[in-house]
């Protein structure tokens, strides 16, 4: 299955160490399957981040093919990977970009982890070029399922233990 991601601008007062308050607009990136879904999940997040009322100013399909997060790292980086493939017919080489999201320290980190992300590719490749993403957090959707692999990074650090609900039997509620 395919994830579609979302960069969403969220605008917000902000209050730094010093006290001082500041409107801020910051930009975040979440898996969501349609607008309506990435608002939605966007609002809950931000709900968590802040006490102050925010505004989501843009949300809009981010074009990034894969996304990867690794340990110790707090900035994020777009690496352009221009995938090549040579032509059997014509015998030309043709280049395909792709553009993935890779978290790191700084530039050398993020083009280490961009080699590390493509290890197991097949075919050619380079990386014409990696810049600094605007992106703070990404926050990637997690259905939940026992089966599915939630990575290190993404998981929290609390799990709340659930309620147990005891069901009432059909009869007892037509009694009543």
């Amino acid at each position: 299955m395919s994830v579609t991601w979302f960069e969403c601008k969220v605008k917000y007062r902000k209050t730094h160490e010093t006290g001082e308050q500041k409107v801020v607009s910051e930009t975040y990136l979440l898996d969501a399957v349609s607008y309506t879904e990435a608002e939605q999940r966007m609002n809950e997040e931000m709900t968590t981040l802040t006490s102050e009322e925010f505004q989501i100013m843009n949300i809009k399909v981010a074009n990034f093919a894969e996304v990867h997060p690794f340990e110790n790292s707090d900035r994020w980086f777009k690496s352009k990977v221009a995938l090549v493939a040579v032509d059997e017919e014509s015998g030309k080489e043709r280049k395909t970009n792709v553009y993935m999201l890779i978290q790191a320290n700084d530039l050398k980190e993020a083009y280490d982890n961009t080699i590390t992300a493509m290890k197991g590719t097949m075919g050619d490749y380079t990386i014409p070029a990696i810049s600094e993403s605007p992106i703070l957090d990404v926050f990637p959707y997690f259905s939940g399922e026992e089966g599915e692999e939630i990575p290190e990074r993404f998981k929290s650090i609390e799990v709340e233990e659930e309620e147990e609900v005891v069901e009432e039997e059909p009869a007892a509620l037509m009694e009543e």
